[in-house]
């Protein structure tokens, strides 16, 4: 709590057994998290600092590098949409998924790829999600009738979700709730320790450098954008 800004950068491992074109066994993220706040807003604001500061800074640094990808980058306009939101247009889209939107299910690839399209190829805040569906330690939104909780996912053209992130739920009595409803309290009496002997309203988010990497370069892969590409089955003994 002394320090209200902090983050950290380092590699991040994976267990489960994702073969695709955006997702590694290890990779690279920056984490953040901000202390005294009680907004989403507030949480979306430093991603997108984040975002245009890093962009601003590789492309006035490095303009014979990024010059071909330069029509990769959007313009600076956003748009925010509820998870609720989205399901709706998900469902009134022209084209067949793969994977039939509903209310309740996460977002596929597919789905946050049209998404992005369809809010005109910028990127795209996507927010409160169903309670079901997020981790226990993020902040319910005490509403109805379709439960929810205070998290946003940053879409973007060409890859799909670039950042994921919360308000966390430091409301004892809340998280109590939900780990015994889970069968989880034993195993987490340590982090119900950390709120009980002071916590205060906080939030963050993860960015993967990969794919940022490949949003701003327009490279297909994420394997084409990582020196030694680290994914399921690649060593074999």
């Amino acid at each position: 709590m002394a320090f209200t800004h902090v983050f950290t950068f380092g590699p991040t491992f994976r267990a489960e057994n994702s073969q695709s074109r955006r997702h590694l066994a290890e990779f690279y993220m920056v984490e953040a998290e901000l202390s005294f706040t009680e907004s989403l807003q507030d949480i979306m604001q430093v991603m997108e600092d984040l975002f245009k500061t890093v962009t601003s800074t590789v492309l006035s640094k490095c303009p014979r590098d990024v010059e071909l990808f330069h029509k990769y980058i959007a313009p600076a306009q956003k748009v925010i949409i509820s998870y609720s939101e989205a399901v709706e247009i998900l469902k009134q889209a022209p084209q067949t998924f793969t994977f039939k939107p509903e209310w309740g299910c996460d977002l596929q690839t597919e789905h946050e790829k049209y998404l992005v399209k369809h809010c005109g190829e910028v990127p795209v805040f996507v927010i409160n999600y169903p309670y079901d569906l997020k981790p226990f330690y993020m902040r319910d939104n005490e509403d109805g009738p379709q439960h929810t909780v205070a998290a946003v996912d940053l879409l973007v053209p060409g890859v799909g979700e670039l950042c994921g992130g919360s308000l966390r739920e430091e409301r004892l009595p809340f998280l109590e709730s939900r780990l015994q409803r889970l069968g989880l309290t034993d195993a987490y009496q340590w982090y119900l320790d950390l709120r009980k002997f002071g916590s205060v309203p906080h939030g963050g988010f993860g960015m993967g450098f990969e794919r940022y990497l490949q949003y701003i370069l327009g490279v297909d892969n994420i394997k084409d954008v990582i020196p030694f590409p680290r994914f399921s089955h690649s060593c074999l003994l």
